[in-house]
């Protein structure tokens, strides 16, 4: 089922009409964003309460020995608990108690929703806030949903940050405030250019350790550096701060583009934008330049799983030289996609939601060097002949800013570079 509407700017694509479909999809749930959040909140557990199958999704996703310490794990709900013959919020209790006794060094635990207990109408919230209360000052208990009935792959994140927003300390100083789960290498860089700039104090959320909770008030200035934050923008905007909109920093121009909007608030003169930011830049050009050999001219078509469609199709067809067949996305904000809209020069349809059939169709009729999909897909397009990526990689590789725009690049180079190979092998006479 399909629905068209335009999204009413007046650059790039925002005239562009979307095609919103409303049908099968095929995306990871939001749990599955514990993978990666686990990782930049050491001290931060998170209990799912769910199936042997949510288990089973996280065990797999992550890669955890059995015999590891992960700061993640499953309170399975039995027969029982779903066909209603044992309290659950009994046993959730115990469980939790079991695994706070057992692990002291926890300052902060999500129970997480999933499917099982979204049908089941266990109130996690209630049960976030009477566990709480037992166990503060120590704890601090929240609860957000990675449920695949609500959320899809990357939203999990979004939910857990926007979870944390009503506890954050009140401030009336001037901070900015960056948003989003970064790589800790990453964030460093992102720093040390936040700091040449003369920029500060900055502030992280999620910050790494929950003693170091950022602060946020109506002088608090919101950058997000992932697209798929809607409703932690919405949380933070309720709160006073005024969420900046920018391009997402993927590739050397959207990173300038997304400094120059925070240098633009802390009034930082052209001079000293381009001292801080000229040799990254140049870098990161160079180094882009090294992919776009292979990528310039190509086709790309990408189907919708992470909600980076957007910045990363602006990336490719503005700095790598590709042409955009069809850019979709699982959920279009406007607001948060106004830069991007602007700087992508019109030509592909763009579609929020998915109705897979439909679009495993236009794939085919297109026939594109390369699409951008999901696990689920990738195997039976390769099958049929197609190059494909996959978009799960997009979100556990580093890819922000300028010292990983390279690296962004060849992440889309390489799949159509072993194309090459295996189509002019040697037996073809070709390296």
């Amino acid at each position: 089922m399909t629905e068209l509407s335009s999204i009413d700017t007046s650059r790039g694509c925002t005239d562009t009409p979307v095609l919103r479909e409303r049908g099968q999809r095929e995306v990871f749930c939001g749990l599955t964003g514990i993978v990666w959040l686990h990782r930049k909140m050491p001290d931060s557990f998170f209990l799912v309460v769910g199936s042997r199958t949510c288990a089973h999704l996280l065990q797999s996703a992550a890669g955890v020995m059995i015999f590891a310490e992960p700061r993640f794990g499953t309170a399975i709900l039995e027969e029982k608990d779903l066909a209603g013959l044992a309290d659950a919020n009994a046993e959730l209790d115990r469980e939790v108690d079991r695994l706070l006794a057992r692990r002291p060094d926890i300052r902060r635990l999500f129970l997480v929703g999933s499917c099982p207990s979204e049908v089941i109408k266990l109130d996690l919230a209630r049960a976030a806030e009477r566990i709480g209360q037992r166990h503060a000052p120590r704890v601090e208990v929240l609860n957000f949903s990675g449920s695949g009935i609500e959320t899809t792959f990357t939203e999990g994140e979004d939910a857990c940050l926007a979870a944390m927003v009503p506890g954050l300390p009140a401030t009336k100083a001037r901070e900015l405030l960056v948003v989003g789960a970064l790589p800790d290498v990453v964030e460093d860089q992102m720093l040390a250019l936040l700091a040449r700039l003369g920029i500060g104090p900055v502030r992280l959320l999620p910050a790494r350790r929950a003693d170091s909770a950022p602060t946020v008030g109506p002088q608090t200035v919101a950058a997000l550096v992932q697209p798929f934050l809607g409703t932690t923008a919405a949380a933070l905007a309720e709160r006073g701060a005024r969420v900046l909109t920018a391009p997402f920093p993927f590739g050397e121009e959207g990173t300038t583009a997304w400094l120059a909007a925070i240098a633009g608030e802390w009034g930082v003169d052209a001079a000293a934008f381009a001292a801080a930011t000229d040799a990254p830049r140049a870098r990161a050009r160079k180094a882009v330049a090294a992919a776009a050999t292979t990528l310039g001219g190509k086709r790309i078509f990408f189907l919708p799983d992470s909600q980076l469609e957007l910045p990363l199709a602006r990336f490719l067809t503005r700095e790598c030289g590709m042409t955009a067949v069809e850019i979709g996305t699982p959920y279009l904000h406007a607001g948060l996609m106004a830069a991007e809209l602007a700087l992508l020069a019109p030509g592909p349809a763009i579609v929020e939601g998915q109705d897979v059939e439909a679009q495993l169709d236009r794939v085919r009729a297109a026939q594109p060097d390369l699409t951008v999909c999901g696990l689920g897909l990738a195997n039976p397009l390769e099958a049929e002949g197609l190059a494909t990526k996959w978009a799960i990689e997009l979100v556990f590789t580093p890819v922000h800013f300028y010292d990983q725009a390279g690296d962004l690049a060849a992440l889309f180079a390489r799949p159509l570079r072993r194309r090459a190979r295996l189509s002019f092998g040697p037996a073809g006479g070709q390296p």
